[in-house]
């Protein structure tokens, strides 16, 4: 911190004037990555306070954590810094328009005033970070605000509500240790993009994604889902319950759904999504299940008979090995999405924890993908186009 303080301090005053402005230096762009060091954050605060009084930043951005040895364990004492600094500072943080903290602590109301007090703050990512009561629900009431994203990534509290977040546009929550829903959704009428991603854990039961999604988020386009190959953590439901919710969607990721799961439940989304237009998803069963892993239960969903789905565009598969599964899933999806132009057949993703992308097993898939190719063109009359990828 001694160093990165210093060149700091070098970079900002030796900017060049900026134009129309007389001896003075001035940032446009400004994003430091620093440590929660108390002796060096008073420099950085007078520093960046001095460029951002020139009124010509357009984005600053902090990316704040404890020192490594101190990442777990001290969350209280990092937020106490953490707070001081951004009190000690208000005119720096007034101009953030981006902030991402790791390993920091926060009272019940702490993020409300944190996003109330960085006015102009438009991204806001907490990874691994918790409430000081962290059996307490997480309640975010902005409507003031200009945020338009929030990532969270571990974060410990018993759930989290979006109260009202009037510009929200993408939401992403990834690997949250506590019951399902992860999140429940208040007013975000400019909703766009949500992204859940997590293993499921014992104790963790499905829920159903109208009991998470907004109906006031009425221009939702885009919905990843990401099951990590262990349990399906969402439950099929009616689309009587989500059209209202999915009337504009029009992209839909399923990744990281265990090779042994049936895959035609999946298409209750297709059935409760009339504008969707790109449905991808892959397959993959780890070798490694975690320790304290939810069991994975097969998904049982039975497609109404008379589904005929008219803009699907493009079916995109990562994970072709079980080819019987895999096809009669194409055939199933092809029957009803009368629209379908492109299905893209794509080899498996690779895995960190287990070796899913040695050579043979490499070369078998591939030879699966174009067995599958070979039996839904072979005698077919249909005009959809079938791509090994």
């Amino acid at each position: 911190m001694d160093a990165f303080t210093g060149a700091v301090r070098a970079l900002l005053t030796r900017v060049p004037p900026a134009e129309g402005v007389c001896g003075s230096s001035a940032l446009k762009v400004l994003f430091l990555s620093f440590y929660t060091s108390s002796p060096h954050l008073s420099s950085i605060g007078r520093l960046v306070e001095g460029i951002v009084s020139l009124g010509q930043t357009e984005c600053l951005e902090f990316c704040i954590s404890p020192a490594p040895p101190d990442r777990r364990g001290c969350e209280i004492v990092i937020g106490q810094e953490f707070k001081a600094f951004s009190r000690a500072y208000p005119v720096a943080f007034s101009w953030l328009t981006r902030l991402t903290l790791e390993y920091h602590a926060f009272g019940n109301s702490g993020i409300t005033d944190l996003i109330s007090t960085c006015c102009r703050l438009r991204h806001l990512n907490l990874r691994f970070c918790t409430l000081v009561d962290s059996q307490s629900t997480l309640k975010i009431d902005v409507p003031c605000s200009e945020l338009q994203e929030l990532e969270f990534t571990g974060f410990r509290c018993a759930r989290i509500e979006l109260v009202s977040v009037p510009k929200l546009r993408q939401v992403v929550c990834q690997h949250w240790p506590f019951e399902n829903p992860p999140v429940r959704f208040g007013y975000v009428p400019e909703l766009r993009g949500v992204m859940l991603y997590s293993k499921a854990k014992a104790g963790q039961e499905p829920f159903a994604l109208s009991d998470c999604l907004p109906r006031s988020a009425r221009n939702l386009s885009t919905l990843t889902l990401c099951f990590g190959d262990q349990m399906i953590w969402i439950q099929p439901e009616h689309p009587k319950q989500l059209t209202p919710i999915f009337r504009n969607l029009a992209t839909v990721f399923l990744f990281g759904i265990f090779s042994e799961c049936e895959l035609s439940w999946t298409l209750f989304i297709l059935e409760a999504a009339p504008a969707l237009q790109d449905f991808a998803l892959s397959r993959h069963s780890c070798i490694k299940t975690p320790e304290y892993s939810a069991e994975k239960t097969n998904v049982v969903w039975e497609p109404s008979k008379d589904l005929k789905h008219l803009n699907l565009k493009g079916l995109h598969i990562f994970g072709c090995e079980d080819e019987d599964k895999v096809r009669n899933y194409i055939r199933l999806v092809m029957e009803r999405a009368v629209g379908l132009l492109i299905i893209e057949l794509y080899g498996e993703n690779p895995c960190i924890y287990c070796d899913a992308t040695n050579l043979e097993r490499s070369k078998a898939e591939k030879a699966s993908r174009h067995r599958i190719m070979e039996q839904l063109t072979h005698g077919s009359s249909s005009s959809v186009e079938i791509i090994i990828c």
